[in-house]
């Protein structure tokens, strides 16, 4: 077989499209979304490269109409979970071993297929189980997956690229070997990019996954699952299954092949499982790696010095994109007095003039958040902001969930700067503000840093230079991301690598080498070309 120093091609952050009216890529999304939402799908498990029907089923609905079935999907038993770990560890033999170009080359294909023939498919998957607007399913479902994985081969290469010193009589050369045994991927709801990613990068460095995705996620992750199939991934790299979390995690945590854990969700979940890997450590056969993005109560500061359209806009997108289901949504403000009530009206004319409903009428800002629960937490507490005396709602404030779960964007502003939804992650289109005396920035920074247990993002708008300079240093350890004049989110891979620290996970930046350092176990080889033949040093000499 020839060899070669192989050049991946360069990545390239891939073009959001507009999806502007009369647009190409506006009518092939919405006839897409019009075949999907008015037919069923079944989803069955995934494992050892087959399609497994158990029989014990639940069905998918919209958010946004959840009287509507769009599918079914079929729930593991624990010996299902048994086969996908078997499985994989099996598939390791021939996967750990291939030459990386064509692991590279099979999500390089992934990748291809997401931009072109699957781009309207797993954006209306997106839309119809996550209730996304075509903006929000094109940012993730398409273009972030598509950097995911993009980027990650890139990544991959740099990292093969780093290889220590040699001299001319012994060469010492790096190999950087999957993890032993196999790995676990646990992911989220609110992004496809995000869910097919931590699987997909574990794979890419040579590791085999059980992966088990949200159980509101489950309709668009068939969709790439359909594309890992077609970019050629080997029956039993990646087994997904669906089902009781409980059942899947201890079963795969009881497996002393068990090697790492890739998690993006809840901070209380992700702290259990540390716990449950910390009590099993003794069966293992070697450290598991653990890494995990949690949650957040991402804040925006905005300096006296700061232009109020500037910050409302910040609050506005930042709050309420995606009905603030994202881990970097702003969730708290900390206004200047003198800056308020511009800022106030700002918002004001913005929340008013937003359309809510469903995301095939694309001139709906605002959709449905995720199902039934979430509904009723964010209800609980916008009743008890209308009720408290520390508290106002100056926008928003009502919910109905007859045909979806919709809330409306809620401004809360309150007296209180630890009251209880300045502290709560509370997941959902609602943001506290609270206003601070100008000459109190600095108290108000130290108030930020100390308010809530995350660290996720976070952003500071002023035009006074100073001002930034002491919010950047004073918030040093308040957000993994921190923006300067802008939202807290919308991180693109290869620019801003994603994480935070606190009790908003361990910070390995996704979108970066660093995550994929992480699911490798370097081996030093040196090779000596003259071995010695006397144990004597000179030192002995007479």
């Amino acid at each position: 077989m020839g060899k070669g120093f192989f050049n991946v091609p360069i990545a390239v952050n891939e073009p959001v499209k507009s999806y502007a009216p009369g647009s190409p890529e506006r009518d092939a999304v919405l006839k897409t979304y019009k075949a999907m939402f008015n037919s069923k799908i079944d989803v069955p498990l995934y494992i050892n490269g087959k399609h497994i029907s158990t029989g014990n089923t639940r069905t998918m609905s919209p958010p946004h109409d959840h009287q509507h079935i769009v599918g079914t999907y079929h729930l593991a038993e624990q010996t299902h979970v048994e086969d996908a770990i078997s499985t994989a560890l099996e598939a390791r033999k021939s996967w750990a071993l291939m030459p990386w170009e064509q692991r590279a080359g099979i999500f390089l294909k992934a990748a291809e297929l997401i931009a072109g023939p699957y781009r309207a498919k797993i954006n209306a998957a997106t839309m119809i189980a996550q209730s996304k607007t075509i903006h929000q399913a094109e940012i993730d479902a398409a273009c972030e997956f598509i950097d995911f994985l993009r980027f990650n081969v890139q990544f991959m290469t740099d990292i093969y690229m780093e290889q220590p010193e040699s001299t001319s009589d012994a060469w010492n050369r790096i190999e950087y070997r999957p993890l032993e045994g196999f790995t676990y991927a646990v992911t989220p709801f609110n992004f496809t990019a995000i869910a097919g990613n931590l699987p997909a990068c574990m794979a890419l460095m040579g590791n085999v996954v059980v992966w088990k995705p949200s159980d509101s996620q489950i309709y668009s992750a068939k969709v790439i699952m359909d594309v890992f199939e077609e970019a050629g991934v080997p029956s039993g790299v990646i087994n997904v299954v669906f089902g009781d979390p409980v059942m899947i995690t201890n079963t795969v945590m009881a497996s002393p092949d068990f090697s790492g854990l890739h998690f993006t969700g809840s901070t209380f979940i992700f702290k259990e499982l540390w716990k449950q890997i910390g009590n099993n450590i003794h069966n293992y056969k070697t450290y598991p790696r653990i890494v995990g993005e949690t949650g957040g109560k991402d804040f925006i500061v905005a300096h006296k010095s700061a232009d109020a359209k500037q910050v409302a806009t910040a609050i506005v997108r930042g709050a309420f994109e995606f009905q603030g289901q994202k881990c970097s949504a702003a969730s708290r403000a900390y206004i200047a007095k003198s800056l308020w009530n511009d800022v106030k009206k700002h918002v004001l004319e913005d929340v008013k003039s937003f359309k809510m409903g469903s995301p095939e009428d694309m001139s709906n800002f605002i959709t449905a958040v995720i199902h039934e629960g979430s509904f009723d937490k964010l209800a609980k507490y916008i009743d008890g902001a209308k009720a408290d005396v520390d508290a106002e709602i100056i926008a928003g404030g009502n919910y109905d969930k007859s045909k979806g779960y919709f809330i409306e964007p809620t401004v809360i502003v309150t007296k209180d700067p630890k009251y209880t939804t300045m502290c709560t992650e509370l997941f959902g289109p609602v943001i506290t503000i609270y206003i601070y005396e100008d000459d109190e920035y600095a108290e108000t920074l130290k108030l930020v840093d100390e308010t809530s247990e995350y660290a996720l993002t976070g952003a500071i708008l002023a035009k006074d230079r100073y001002a930034i300079t002491q919010a950047t240093d004073v918030l040093q350890n308040a957000a993994g991301n921190f923006y300067i004049n802008d939202k807290p989110t919308g991180a693109v891979v290869g620019q801003q690598p994603f994480g935070g620290a606190r009790a908003s996970g361990t910070n390995d930046k996704a979108g970066s080498a660093q995550n994929l350092l992480r699911w490798v176990s370097p081996r030093m080889i040196k090779e000596t070309f003259v071995t010695p033949t006397d144990y004597r040093y000179p030192f002995l000499g007479e």
